[in-house]
C-alpha cells in the first residue's frame, strides 16, 4: 500500500484521470533570530529520580536549529542532555553557565 494516500485532504476517490490530489503539506517553523527569541532557562528534578536537570524552553524553529543549539550548549558545559518538542535538557545544575553562554550567543535569556 501506498503511505501517501493517508496525507490526501478533501476527497475520498476520483475517477478524473487528470486529477490531481491534495496532499497535506506540515510547514517547518522559520527559526526566529537569536535576539528576538525568548528563551527561560529553569533547573528542574520532576520525574527524573531526584536528579538535577536544566531546560532550555521557548525555542522557536526548526528542529534541526534546535539540534544545533543543544549540542553547542552540550559541547561548552560538557554534559549530556536531548532536544525535543522545542525545549533543550542539558544534564546537571548549569543553569548560570547555560545563561552565559546564551547570552553570548545573542539569544534573549529570562
Amino acid at each position: 500500500m501506498n503511505d501517501n494516500r493517508k496525507k490526501r485532504i478533501n476527497v475520498v476517490y476520483s475517477t478524473n484521470p487528470d486529477f490531481s490530489y491534495e496532499y497535506d503539506q506540515e510547514e517547518a517553523p522559520a527559526t526566529l533570530a537569536p535576539e528576538r527569541q525568548n528563551l527561560r532557562v529553569v533547573t528542574d528534578t520532576k520525574q527524573r529520580k531526584g536528579k538535577t536537570v536544566t531546560l532550555v524552553q521557548g525555542f522557536i524553529g526548526s528542529s534541526d536549529d534546535l539540534e544545533t543549539l543543544a549540542r553547542l550548549l552540550k559541547n561548552k558545559c560538557g554534559t549530556g542532555g536531548s532536544a525535543k518538542d522545542g525545549e533543550i535538557l542539558i544534564q546537571g545544575d548549569v543553569k548560570e553557565k547555560v545563561l552565559a553562554l546564551l547570552r553570548d550567543a545573542g539569544y534573549r535569556v529570562k
